[in-house]
C-alpha cells in the first residue's frame, strides 16, 4: 500500500461532527485522490434517457474525466450505444464489469444478452452481469432469469458470470445465488431509511448477509451511495455533508478490509426524476455538467 494510501486510512476515526463543509471536502478529495475500486458509468447526457443513442464522443469526454480515480467501470446495458463502452474502456486502462439489460421485452433481452456475449468472446468484459434487479422489478419469473444466465455461462465459459440485486435477493433465491460465479449485491442504506450515523454499519451488515448466502463465492458491492440533494427517505437525509460522509466512510472501509465495491454514481442523471423523484437525479459524483460536485 502506499504512503498516501495508509495515510487516508489513519483518517478513519475522524468524527464529522467536529468538521466545517470546507474540511469535510478537504477530505474528500484526499480520499478521490487515492482512488477506487469502481464506479457505476453513466454516460448520458443532460438530455438523454435510457433508450437514447450514446455517442463515442460523450463515452470518451466521460471516461476521460474518471480515469483518474477509479481502476474498474460498471456499465448497465449492452444496446443503443452502450455496447461501445467496453472496447473504449480498454483503451483508457479500466477493467470492465459489463452488464446486460433485461427487462420485459424479450426482444431487447435477446439483444442485449447476444451483444454482452459477442462482447466477452472480442475479450473486453471481465465481468458479465445479466440483469440488474429483474427480481426486484418482477419483470422476470425466476426460471427465465436462470435460462438467461444458463445461456451466456455456456457461450463464455472463461468470463465470470453473474447477476445483479439487492442483497437479500441472494438470500431469498438460492437457485439464482447457485447459478452465479459470484455474487454482485446492491447496498443502499439511505433506500432502507438509514440515518448517516449509522450506514456504514448498516451497509457491513448487508454485505455479511451477501457473504453468509454466498456460500464461499466472492461478493462485490455492486452499487451503494448516498444522494446530496432531494427529500429525505425516512431517517436518511440527502446533503453534501451526508454525501461526502458516506463516500470516505465506503471508500476507508473498502480499502481497510478489502472489499470490492462499485460506487454509485459517477454522474449525476437527470431523467431518473421521473423514475425516482427529486432524489433520483443526484446520486452522482460529478453533476450533469460534469463537475465535480464536492
Amino acid at each position: 500500500m502506499s504512503i498516501r494510501s495508509e495515510y487516508i486510512l489513519s483518517l478513519t476515526g475522524l468524527s464529522f461532527e467536529t468538521k466545517s463543509r470546507e474540511e469535510l471536502q478537504s477530505y474528500f478529495n484526499k480520499v478521490l485522490k487515492v482512488g477506487m475500486h469502481g464506479l457505476c458509468f453513466s454516460p448520458y447526457a443532460e438530455e438523454q434517457e435510457p433508450g437514447s443513442i450514446i455517442t463515442i464522443d460523450q463515452i470518451r469526454k466521460k471516461l476521460e474525466i474518471i480515469r483518474p480515480y477509479t481502476q474498474w467501470i460498471r456499465t448497465f446495458s449492452c444496446t443503443d450505444g452502450n455496447e461501445l463502452i467496453p472496447e473504449i474502456a480498454r483503451e483508457y486502462g479500466f477493467k470492465t464489469l459489463v452488464g446486460a439489460w433485461l427487462g420485459e421485452n424479450e426482444r431487447i433481452n435477446d439483444q442485449e444478452v447476444a451483444n454482452a456475449i459477442k462482447i466477452a468472446k472480442e475479450g473486453k468484459a471481465d465481468i458479465l452481469a445479466i440483469g440488474n434487479e429483474v427480481m426486484y422489478r418482477d419483470d422476470l419469473s425466476e426460471e427465465e432469469l436462470l435460462n438467461y444466465l444458463k445461456r451466456v455461462k455456456s457461450e463464455v465459459p472463461n468470463v465470470p458470470v453473474s447477476y445483479v440485486d439487492a442483497y437479500y435477493e441472494f438470500e431469498n433465491r438460492p437457485k439464482i445465488t447457485e447459478a452465479c460465479d459470484l455474487i454482485l449485491a446492491n447496498c443502499y442504506p439511505f433506500w432502507e431509511g438509514c440515518n448517516i450515523e449509522y450506514s456504514l454499519l448498516y451497509m457491513k451488515d448487508m454485505y455479511n448477509r451477501a457473504l453468509k448466502a454466498a456460500n464461499g463465492k466472492k461478493v462485490i458491492i455492486s452499487e451503494t451511495g448516498w444522494p446530496n440533494i432531494g427529500e429525505a427517505f425516512h431517517g436518511a437525509e440527502p446533503s453534501n455533508e451526508n454525501a461526502i460522509r458516506y463516500f470516505i466512510n465506503t471508500q476507508l472501509w473498502s480499502k481497510e478490509d478489502d472489499i470490492d465495491i462499485f460506487y454509485f454514481s459517477s454522474f449525476d442523471e437527470p431523467w431518473k426524476i421521473h423514475d425516482e423523484g427529486d432524489v433520483g437525479a443526484f446520486w452522482g459524483l460529478w453533476d450533469k455538467d460534469c463537475q465535480l460536485k464536492y
